[in-house]
């Protein structure tokens, strides 16, 4: 036979003691002081054009080095993250980045001889021109350019420049086509 199910009372306590427990109270402090570090501080370092929208949960690192165009649009998750000393990532105007893209200026070493996290990091600037459309869990590697007007299909990897008005997808992204 099943047991009863607690009164209203019983499961209103319990809710209380979950939402005291110390482990949800210090959990949402760390959640503030990730919002705080990897959102507003560089963000406030940024450079934005005007009508910009970005999402309230976008990641970024060393916002001092990001410069965002007019009407640019951030999605869901994305992250934006240019290089601790002197590489940038520019996005053009009217450039929409769809959720989870991810954009990085700078790359580990891959010495054999040394732990990776100890070499030093490769650091190269990612330019986005204006009018592109980057799809859904796209991500962009070091050094790379986008042409003015290009597509990236969702899900791929850009490791190499995209001329102009090209459409590239692929793990590596490769160009498919021109915009008609």
């Amino acid at each position: 036979m099943a047991e009863p199910r607690p009164g209203p009372v019983a499961r209103g306590l319990r809710a209380v003691a979950r939402i005291l427990d110390p482990g949800v109270l210090l959990h949402g402090v760390r959640m503030l002081n990730y919002h705080g570090y990897a959102h507003v501080r560089p963000r406030r370092a940024m450079t934005c054009g005007k009508n910009v929208r970005i999402a309230p949960n976008a990641s970024f690192r060393n916002g001092e080095r990001i410069t965002l165009g007019d009407a640019v649009q951030l999605g869901e998750r994305v992250s934006l993250w240019a290089g601790k000393t002197s590489a940038r990532i520019a996005v053009g105007d009217r450039t929409t980045l769809g959720p989870d893209v991810f954009v990085t200026a700078a790359d580990y070493g891959l010495a054999a001889d040394q732990r990776i996290v100890d070499q030093p990091m490769t650091e190269r600037d990612v330019v986005i021109g204006a009018d592109c459309w980057i799809g859904t869990k796209v991500v962009i590697t070091a050094g790379v350019t986008l042409g003015d007007g290009c597509v990236i299909g969702a899900g791929s990897v850009v490791t190499r420049n995209v001329p102009g008005g090209a459409i590239a997808a692929g793990i590596p992204a490769r160009v498919l086509r021109q915009r008609d």
